[in-house]
């Protein structure tokens, strides 16, 4: 009983210390039988704020009141509407803002990036990902390969060749940096692109972006990251950290919606870089002569040039409220909060483990702070699904994952050290 007040009372505390970052009542809660849920499935879809419905009103009713004239009339002019969202953007990932675009989904946006970045030779044509990679990441990866392969240029061209996975050692469930570096170094004549995502979708391990970086260009290969679970999620850096490019999706952690609208960052490095092609569109083109219409693609400085069409308005308005949010607010703060949530849900599972007396559940998640975002992986041997089930029926919102992890992610956002404090009561009244 000691044990329950005391971990009420460490919730209660911790709440009302973070007070000024918790933005709960800005955000709509699903709820189950009547009662809010308990939310911690921002890894796969943020919540919805609640200022987001009437930025959509407004852009309908300008699409209403001046049909094609919105282009070119306040407020906001359709024309260089995706030009709002590039600072507070830039803030989210250590960046200028005239090294982001928001622009296309983030799939489509890593195939314009291998476009740019990936120019395999005969002697140079592998790329590095982690074993266990987001599948879309690999799908998109393998046809690039098998793209180059139709060109003619050989047949080392083949996926089982040219993509090197690197793999946690034998027994373990996180990569290692330093075998993350060996392997780029053991293969530094042969590697042309190091793509990793920025943290692993299923364990939460945030990886090592700088020392990576460095390790990729001291052998003459380019770096790019796959931010998904990362952007809106940890502060980084990465002009400072001379990443190469970096793609993200917008509809976890920066709560978008559903199918939201994408990033692109590519350093100011590439800018004035003509070896460097790309598949151009109208959008990219300098806007000062576009309407021009003429033949010939002259790029718009920085990374609006790798554009293909104008902005999705109805999808871009849902990113105004929460890049409102994470500016009024910033990263560091929202950072500190993360913290203390994944630390104090960590602290409540060994608890659990402690009280059963045995590793019930095993957090598969890096247990440094540093190493992780929000997400903490837990496996129950056995019995997960089951249980995954169990607290689903209880109010848990949460993410299973095949074929034994539940995802739980505590977002700083609009989660409480109350609700990571229900979540696990119920989770140890389900086992």
């Amino acid at each position: 009983m000691e044990r329950k007040v005391d971990a009420i009372a460490l919730a209660k505390e911790y709440d009302s210390s973070f007070q000024d970052i918790d933005r709960k009542d800005e955000f709509h809660i699903p709820k189950i039988n009547g009662n809010n849920a308990i939310y911690l499935c921002g890894n796969s879809l943020g919540l919805q704020p609640k200022k987001t419905a009437d930025y959509v009103n407004q852009e309908l009713k300008k699409w209403k009141e001046q049909a094609v004239e919105g282009h070119f009339k306040d407020p906001n002019p359709w024309l260089y509407y995706h030009k709002q969202f590039s600072s507070k953007s830039a803030h989210l990932v250590g960046c200028l803002p005239e090294e982001v675009v928001i622009m296309n989904s983030l799939t489509v946006n890593l195939h314009l990036m291998m476009v740019s970045f990936y120019r395999p030779t005969k002697t140079k044509f592998k790329i590095l990902i982690e074993a266990g990679a987001f599948p879309s990441d690999q799908y998109a990866i393998e046809s690039q390969v098998q793209f180059h392969a139709q060109k003619g240029i050989g047949n080392l061209f083949n996926p089982n060749d040219a993509i090197i996975e690197v793999s946690p050692k034998d027994g373990e469930e996180l990569l290692r940096t330093e075998d993350i570096i060996a392997k780029i170094n053991d293969l530094k004549g042969e590697i042309a692109l190091v793509l990793l995502s920025g943290v692993n979708y299923y364990t939460g391990q945030f990886y090592h972006i700088e020392q990576i970086t460095k390790a990729a260009h001291n052998i003459g290969a380019y770096a790019g990251f796959d931010l998904a679970h990362a952007a809106g999620n940890i502060p980084m850096y990465l002009h400072k950290w001379q990443v190469d490019f970096a793609v993200w999706c917008s509809y976890k952690y920066i709560n978008s919606g559903p199918g939201g609208p994408a990033g692109v960052f590519i350093h100011k490095n590439h800018f004035n870089n003509n070896d460097i092609p790309r598949f151009a569109g109208w959008w990219g083109h300098n806007e000062k002569e576009r309407f021009k219409m003429e033949k010939g693609f002259n790029p718009m400085y920085g990374a609006e040039g790798w554009q293909l069409s104008n902005a999705a308005v109805f999808s871009m308005v849902n990113l105004k409220a929460p890049l409102e949010l994470f500016e009024e607010i910033g990263m560091e703060k929202l950072r500190q909060k993360s913290i203390a949530l994944t630390n104090y849900l960590e602290s409540l599972i060994l608890e659990i483990n402690k009280q059963k007396g045995r590793e019930v559940i095993k957090i598969i998640t890096p247990n440094n702070s540093i190493e992780r975002g929000c997400q903490l992986s837990l496996v129950i041997p056995g019995y997960g699904k089951s249980l995954f089930d169990a607290i689903s029926n209880k109010g848990v919102i949460c993410d299973w994952r095949e074929p034994d992890v539940i995802r739980v992610a505590p977002v700083p956002l609009y989660n409480s050290f109350m609700d990571v404090y229900n979540f696990c009561e119920i989770l140890k009244n389900c086992i």
